[in-house]
């Protein structure tokens, strides 16, 4: 007579046995993709094989959701520290030395389409004519300058922003910044019902690169060891990486955090530092620090079970977020050659309808594997993402001011957060929004805008308190040059016709 054990025993069996068997599968697969590759292509295609192989038996291996939700409790006192404790201390007279430990890494993988735009995002146009990428290489030129040290720039780029990328680079030839590049992985996209790759070809990027992806920025790790980049830098006597994603406008050196890095008031060294900022109800899906299993761990909201997800979205319970402004030791990226990092399973459609999965990681996901892991809780003004025109109206518009690449909120305004701006579907792409608006309206006293419909803005335009223009289908609504509107709701059909 089975026991319940024998049984389980036997479950656990057969679920091993039915792993293995795809994974031959996978294996078979992938040895067939490598014989379409040309020479001088074997050796990077073989390394990212082996890494999305490891990846690939980790998701196979994985049952249910990773974590135990009764588990998760509250950050220790102390594991978060709250900036203004951090720029308190004094900082050191020498500042070029405390510098020249730096690396600036930005993760510039993504493309501009969800803005409409072709290739990278890195080089839409975001301020005065300047890109994402201008604008980076402005503020650490100054950094140099002015401290006469020397902080590299190293762009993480994927094989769909590369090339473009490096055709650009060629512009920043005379600035004092010296610019390295490595490229993220490529890892074969997975039909999601045969679980094995839709790719039949390595060589053929161009038509068919919808068969591969990028795998998340979680990929830095390896590919920065493998580009032989981590080893180059340590030789020059670097420490620490600040990393951040390229369009985050908020996201410059700060001198307060790498002092509190290199000379850490109680001697131990933290090895990796997640920037967090508070909650607003516009976050709710970001990721957040907990204490998990005695360590300091990214929870994010792939891994919450489906009736916790209002629990997690609560700002009560979780009051702050990752803005994925990061600083690791390299010393400790070097060490930790095998990262435990959930993996996210990220499902696509593809042109032809095919569904398939992506499996991925974040960056900020290794946190557990490092030392003294510490939060800082920074203000809000370090965390200023452009992911939609939305946000582009305002780091455009006269609330900040432009200054050696860095934009800080201006004086003139009352109070130190941003309007909530909702620009509707006809002003997703770039090329439509800056269509609409002779020039961007002042939005020194906005709280709220909101636009739905055919609308354009002439020169001048003043915008204050609350104000919502809806142009219903079929209607058309012009706001005229030198327009004040203050809580105002436009709505209707309202042409100002040139005569």
């Amino acid at each position: 007579m089975t026991t319940a054990m024998d049984s389980a025993h036997a479950t656990s069996q057969f679920q091993a046995q039915v792993q293995l068997e795809i994974e031959k599968s996978m294996d078979h697969e992938l040895k067939k993709l490598m014989h379409t590759c040309s020479k001088d292509q074997l050796e990077a295609v073989q390394r990212d094989f082996n890494g999305f192989q490891k990846l690939f038996h980790r998701f196979l291996g994985e049952k249910g959701p990773s974590l135990n939700w009764e588990k998760i409790q509250r950050p220790p006192e102390g594991s978060i520290e709250p900036y203004e404790s951090i720029r308190s201390r004094q900082l050191p007279s020498d500042l070029a030395s405390l510098l020249n430990k730096l690396v600036v890494v930005k993760l510039n993988g993504g493309l501009g389409t969800s803005m409409g735009c072709k290739g990278p995002k890195s080089l839409i146009g975001v301020r005065s004519d300047n890109t994402f990428l201008d604008l980076t290489v402005q503020q650490i030129e100054h950094l140099n300058k002015t401290h006469k040290s020397e902080v590299p720039l190293v762009l993480m780029n994927s094989f769909n922003t590369d090339e473009d990328t490096q055709k650009i680079l060629q512009k920043y030839g005379h600035f004092q910044v010296k610019i390295y590049t490595f490229n993220q992985s490529r890892y074969p996209r997975i039909n999601k019902e045969t679980l094995l790759p839709v790719a039949e070809n390595v060589s053929c990027v161009g038509g068919a690169s919808e068969a591969w992806y990028p795998p998340g920025h979680g990929d830095i790790y390896d590919s920065f060891r493998n580009s032989g980049l981590l080893d180059k830098l340590l030789a020059q006597g670097k420490e620490f990486l600040f990393v951040s994603n390229i369009d985050n406008l908020g996201a410059t050196v700060d001198l307060h955090i790498l002092n509190h890095l290199v000379n850490p008031p109680n001697g131990k060294r933290c090895e990796f530092v997640m920037e967090v900022t508070d909650k607003t109800r516009a976050d709710v899906k970001g990721g957040t620090l907990m204490q998990y299993d005695g360590k300091l761990r990214l929870l994010e909201i792939a891994q919450v079970p489906k009736d916790r997800v209002d629990e997690f979205k609560s700002v009560t319970k979780f009051k702050i977020f990752n803005t994925n402004n990061l600083w690791i030791s390299l010393g400790a990226i070097k060490r930790n050659t095998d990262l435990d990092m959930e993996v996210i399973v990220n499902p696509k459609t593809l042109d032809g309808g095919l569904n398939v999965i992506q499996l991925e990681t974040a960056v900020g996901a290794a946190l557990k594997n490092f030392d003294n892991a510490l939060g800082i809780n920074v203000p809000r003004s370090r965390f200023l993402p452009v992911k939609t025109t939305s946000d582009l109206l305002l780091v455009m518009s006269n609330l900040y001011s432009l200054s050696a690449g860095s934009l800080t909120m201006s004086d003139a305004r009352e109070f130190k957060t941003v309007p909530l701006v909702k620009l509707g579907s006809s002003f997703t792409k770039v090329q439509d929004y800056l269509r609409r608006f002779a020039s961007i309206p002042d939005m020194l006293e906005l709280d709220h805008l909101t636009v739905s419909g055919d609308v354009t803005f002439g020169k001048g335009v003043v915008l204050k308190g609350t104000v919502i223009i809806i142009a219903n289908h079929g209607d058309r609504i012009d706001i005229p040059t030198g327009a004040l509107l203050e809580n105002k709701i436009v709505s209707g059909n309202l042409r100002i016709l040139d005569h």
